[in-house]
């Protein structure tokens, strides 16, 4: 069985509002459920792990009432870190499940569904995986200058991984270094394999990314 851990744990600080950036309304609904819907299409024999701050979760049960919101899924409580949130996802998968588990960002609500298919499909024979885009930007080092952008990417999720791969990671002590899942399981001394992700797939941190949301949503209804 396949599962896919959504952390939701942001607090919003950038978005300079009260409302976590997750819960959020993009073209008339939160954010987080346009997130949770994209793996519910892909899927729906999906197990969906929606790991959310404790403090939130009234919120979050109350917006699912106002908008008959009804995806199956579970859910638990968020950790000190992203790594101790993805921890307490792990956390309800059997010890001994065998397939795929996919992290994903709860504020990327437009993972395309060839992606994620990609990602699972991909993981099954080489156990890591993680969606990339090309940087169309130039990149400019602080201290050592301009960098050549072709040798850099930039990181997406869903990061997918063997459960078990993925469950002895997670057993390490916690790291500073531990940005992402991938970087997880680098430290356990495995490598990921790099597929192509999509560019529409952006991460909701900041009122521009609200705006852009708003437009991927319009130009994805016509």
């Amino acid at each position: 069985m396949d599962y896919i851990i959504i952390v939701a744990g942001g607090k919003g600080l950038r978005m300079g509002g009260d409302i976590p950036k997750q819960f959020l309304p993009i073209g008339g609904k939160p954010v987080l459920m346009r997130t949770i819907e994209r793996f519910r299409a892909y899927s729906n024999n999906l197990q969906i792990i929606l790991v959310l701050p404790e403090a939130q979760q009234d919120y979050w049960k109350q917006l699912c009432k106002e908008y008959a919101f009804d995806v199956d899924y579970m859910l638990t409580n968020g950790g000190e870190t992203r790594f101790h949130s993805v921890q307490h996802g792990l956390a309800l998968i059997p010890d001994d499940a065998q397939g795929v588990v996919g992290v994903h960002d709860g504020v990327r609500p437009f993972p395309s569904i060839e992606v994620i298919k990609n990602c699972y499909e991909t993981a099954r024979e080489k156990k890591a995986v993680i969606p990339v885009v090309p940087v169309v930007e130039t990149l400019r080092h602080i201290t050592d200058g301009t960098k050549p952008r072709n040798e850099y990417r930039l990181v997406q999720t869903p990061q997918c991984f063997d459960i078990q791969l993925l469950k002895a990671a997670n057993r390490q002590p916690y790291n500073e270094g531990f940005t992402d899942d991938a970087s997880v399981v680098e430290a356990f001394g495995f490598e990921n394999t790099l597929v192509e992700g999509n560019r529409e797939n952006i991460k909701i941190t900041t009122p521009y990314d609200i705006v852009v949301a708003e437009a991927i949503i319009n130009y994805q209804q016509h």
